[in-house]
């Protein structure tokens, strides 16, 4: 279960994700993002390395609020290759150094993806430890195939991250859409979607909006 050490971060999440955005092809902002952070859960490593967070973060910079999906990955050592996915290093006062990457790019978060769409991983509150967040639903039509994956290919668009992968007992590659710009779900999905996750995060005043954070489907 998700230990959330009650200490400081330095630099915070949301002062290293500022400057990170603009760079995003899914980025909408014109201006610098004002960034305000509006819920989202986390997953667990079960080798308790890595931290895996999927945070919504509001940008009030426009003229309209825009609220992105943020997956994060925490890891005390770089990862091998990682460099194009670092969004910057921090001081953990309990863990010390942290490297704290674009989640979309980590393999072990994209495999928790995975295992969460099957049933095989509990969604955790984002801010308690060792508790689980029952706000967070999923939904699978058919047979997706089982763990492992392997990461076929990952492409960044102008609304979200789609990670190709190939799981085993699988017919054929599937893609994880990672919604980066999150909105209220529609009714309807996309026809070849075979799954979502769907969470909550704090809208205007004290509403709640419910969105799909990611979806799988037919490539």
């Amino acid at each position: 279960m998700a230990i959330i050490h009650p200490t400081t971060m330095v630099p915070g999440k949301l002062d290293l994700l500022a400057p990170w955005l603009p760079g995003r092809p899914w980025y909408v902002g014109e201006a610098a993002p004002r960034l305000t952070q509006a819920g989202g859960f986390r997953l667990d490593d079960p080798e308790g390395e890595v931290g895996l967070e999927f945070m919504a973060a509001i940008d009030d910079s426009g003229d309209e609020p825009v609220t992105y999906h943020l997956p994060l990955s925490y890891r005390g050592a770089p990862l091998p290759g990682g460099d194009a996915a670092l969004i910057g290093t921090a001081q953990h006062g309990v863990l010390g150094t942290r490297w704290i990457y674009d989640g979309t790019r980590d393999p072990v978060l994209i495999d928790r993806m995975f295992a969460l769409l099957l049933g095989e991983a509990e969604p955790q509150a984002q801010s308690i430890s060792n508790t689980m967040d029952p706000s967070v639903t999923r939904t699978i039509t058919g047979n997706i195939g089982t763990l492992p994956v392997n990461i076929a290919g990952i492409a960044d668009g102008p609304r979200s991250t789609d990670i190709t992968v190939r799981a085993a007992a699988a017919a054929g590659p599937v893609m994880l859409r990672v919604n980066r710009v999150l909105r209220s779900s529609a009714p309807g999905l996309m026809a070849g979607t075979l799954g979502h996750i769907t969470a909550e995060w704090a809208g205007p005043g004290a509403s709640r909006p419910r969105g799909r954070f990611f979806v799988l489907r037919v490539p």
